[in-house]
């Protein structure tokens, strides 16, 4: 069965970095666009930034475009949210989304 599993998370101070992981398994990794969402408190669940199967195009929504990068290693059924320049409004549990799946999310918390 399809499983997404998220790490990575954690506390950091504003202007600080993070990287999340989503390492998959279940299907065949190399062939789907992963997706990253969020969901801060309080609010609905937001799309981040995709990547496309191959790994050659992504996209970000604008809160975060110059901040986050999103890349895959297909050798290792990996999909990597490099996060830097974190603001307190990044505080959310950060899920994966790939082939209808979803993760169980990991928390980022911006906070001084």
């Amino acid at each position: 069965q399809v499983q997404l599993v998220e790490s990575g998370g954690g506390l950091v101070q504003p202007g600080g970095s993070l990287r999340l992981s989503c390492a998959a398994s279940g299907f065949t990794f190399s062939e789907y666009a992963v997706n990253w969402y969020r969901r801060a408190p309080g609010k609905e669940r937001e799309w981040v930034a995709q990547i496309f199967a191959s790994g050659r195009s992504t996209s970000y929504t604008a809160s975060v475009r110059g901040r986050f990068t999103i890349s895959r290693d297909n050798d290792k059924n990996t999909v990597y949210l490099q996060m830097s320049s974190l603001k307190y409004e990044d505080t959310a549990v950060y899920y994966c989304n790939a082939k209808g799946n979803w993760g169980q999310g990991t928390q980022v918390t911006v906070s001084s």
